[in-house]
This record gives structure tokens, sequence and C-alpha cells, in this order.
């Protein structure tokens, strides 16, 4: 088969002929229709990230393909069959806390180090071998439709957070960091599952004006100012009642004062969710005071991911029609051009924004875009 290979942090993917992968007992043979570019994966591939992703790797964190074969162990998948190969690998032997890989892309974790070692290429090429339980039907499909597909690689991760904080229909949710790639699927998927508010702060005005004017007077722009107490009372101002629940999803490269102005406006007995990445630069930690955790019985949880039975979950909201992958411009690159691609993501990762890498199927050394 053809692959991706990255031979050394700096250095461009090398586009060559791999064996094909070898099937075991628990495991399928996806063959890769369409391959999402995260908007950061040339940060990833120049070193920059420092992510264990040891080469030579064939990289690639999530998938849409057909079924190629299917382990002895396997009673309902078939050849043929339209999947989601979910990057989200753990290990199956302690299911109260288990190790996790994202396949093709990184680990954590010694445990998550060893699972790497055998879950270690993803997706940048024409099969990928995933465990059977990541082989996940999303029912049938076109084959043009394949790309568009892959928006639920993004939505999956606010998606796992949403369900974290057990979000119900009718609540009001604010996003942090609504104007970003993750912070607008956020704002999709709370609209997709029932919320009645979404308060939306941000910087770029643009971003928020598109968000108001694709989902309507349910979303609640906020411009943020940079002062802490006043951005905050601009916040509840705008949610017109109670902010059920916040959830954070910004990048690291933001300030504590951003997020905590955020996290604060949430009502008493209310729910916080962080999946952002304050701190991991080395940079302030948040700072949330212990008495207005304790005196207004506010739960704060961290969430990575997302759990296993939330991929068939949303595929269930977009086969409804509640959540839209319309929504997102798509651009695809043949594999051939996979250097070409990863720079366009890095240039055009912004909100409802996909860029694709098309292994498999009819493409030949082109770039083709849908709205």
């Amino acid at each position: 088969m053809k692959a991706a290979v990255l031979k050394a942090f700096g250095s461009p993917l090398a586009v060559e002929h791999r064996p094909d992968p070898v099937l075991g007992t628990g495991e399928v043979i996806v063959d890769v229709v369409a391959a999402p570019i995260l908007s950061y994966a040339d940060e990833v591939f120049s070193g920059a990230r420092n992510y264990p992703l040891p080469p030579p790797v064939v990289p690639g964190c999530g998938a849409i393909g057909r079924v190629r074969a299917v382990g002895p162990d396997a009673t309902k998948l078939a050849s043929g069959d339209w999947v989601f190969c979910d990057p989200t690998v753990r290990s199956r032997d302690d299911a109260l806390m288990p190790d996790i890989v994202l396949q093709g892309w990184s680990a954590r974790g010694e445990g998550g180090a060893k699972l790497q070692r055998y879950h270690l290429d993803g997706a940048f090429a024409e099969q990928v071998r995933v465990p059977t339980e990541n082989a996940i039907p999303i029912g049938p499909i076109a084959e043009t439709e394949a790309a568009r597909w892959c928006a639920i690689n993004t939505l999956l991760i606010p998606y796992g957070g949403l369900l974290a904080a057990n979000l119900q229909a009718g609540e009001t949710l604010l996003v942090s960091g609504a104007t970003g790639n993750f912070g607008s699927a956020t704002v999709a998927v709370a609209l997709a599952m029932g919320a009645a508010c979404i308060v939306t702060p941000g910087r770029n005005e643009a971003v928020l004006a598109d968000l108001a004017r694709r989902f309507g007077s349910r979303v609640r722009p906020v411009m943020l100012t940079g002062n802490e107490e006043v951005d905050r009372a601009r916040m509840m101002e705008a949610a017109q009642g109670p902010i059920d629940c916040v959830l954070d999803i910004l990048p690291p490269s933001v300030r504590t004062q951003v997020v905590r102005a955020a996290v604060m406006s949430v009502r008493p007995y209310g729910r916080v969710i962080l999946m952002g990445g304050v701190g991991m630069l080395g940079g302030d930690d948040l700072a949330l005071p212990y008495p207005w955790i304790m005196r207004n019985d506010i739960t704060v949880r961290g969430k990575w991911m997302y759990p296993p039975e939330a991929v068939r979950m949303i595929v269930g909201l977009v086969r409804a029609g509640l959540l839209r992958l319309e929504e997102y411009a798509v651009t695809e690159f043949a594999l051939s051009r996979v250097n070409e691609a990863i720079v366009h993501a890095a240039a055009n990762g912004g909100p409802f924004r996909l860029t694709v890498l098309r292994p498999g199927g009819a493409m030949r050394d082109s770039v083709r875009k849908s709205p």
C-alpha cells in the first residue's frame, strides 16, 4: 500500500510503499477513503509540540473508510461497511483506568507508550489496522461524502465534554473559546443536543457574527475587553438568565484570566468542564477561589476526548438532521500532495473548515474544494 511516513521531526512526510497491515484477532483492516488533517499537524510534525510520536510512523488521527477484513471474533462488521476509525484506542486489560493512545498521533504515560508501540501507524495510508471496537459503523454513504464525514473527528471532542457536563435540553451553556475550531464545533453540537441558549465570548468579531448568522438567536455573542470583571458581567448579561454550564476549550496560549472570567460566570450548583490547554506551555495555572467553589456547590471536571459510545451517538445526531456536516467547507488533497495539505490545514484552520487527505478512491494528484 501507499502511505505518508514521518521519518524524522522537521522533515517533510515521504509518500512511499509500505507493507499492508496484517490482521489479528480483535482487529479490523479498513480501506481509508478520507482522513482529516488537524490544523496544528505542522507543529506536531516539526517537533514544536513535542508529541510522543516516535518516527518512523504513518501519522493521521482518525478516518472514514470501508471495512476490508475483520478478525474471527467480529460478529456484526462485514467487508464493505462504512466506518469511522476512532483514533482513541484504549487498553483492554483495565476497564477502570485504561491506558489511552491516539493512534497515529500521541500517547499518554508509560502504559500509553506501551500500547502505542503496537497501535502506532495512523490513517495517512491506503489501509489502516484498528481494534474491532474502533471501527464504528456510520451507515451507507456515497464516496463523495466521505471527506465531509471527517468532521465528526472534530465534533466528537466537544461532544465528549458536553456528555461529561450532562448538558440537558433547554439549558444555557457558555463556550469559552467559541471562535476557535473546537469551540465553534461545541456550539454546533450543543445546539443539536437542545441547548436553549449559548453564550459565545471572543475577540474575533467576524467569527462571532458568523456564529450568530449560522445558528440564529440561540447564540449570544460577547466581545471580550480583556478586563476580567467587565467580561464576566457581559457574559452573564448576554445569557439573560442563569448560566447552567461552562465549557472551556481555549488553547494553551490564552491567559488564565480569560478562562477564569468565563468559568466564574456559572450559576450556583452549576458545572464547569475544562478541555483546553491553559498552563500546558508553562504559563500560569488556572486559580479558582476555594470558597466560591465550595459555597456555590460548583462541579469542576476535566475531560479528555470522549467515551466509546459517543461515536454512535453523534452519528445518530447527524442522521437525524440535528447536526449538519454541511456547515463545513472541505478541501481535499490526494495522498501524493500530503505536505501541501499540511500547509493548507495550518493556514485554514478556522471554524467550519476542514482539510482532508484522500488516500483511497479516484483522486489522483489533485485538490478539490467543497463549499
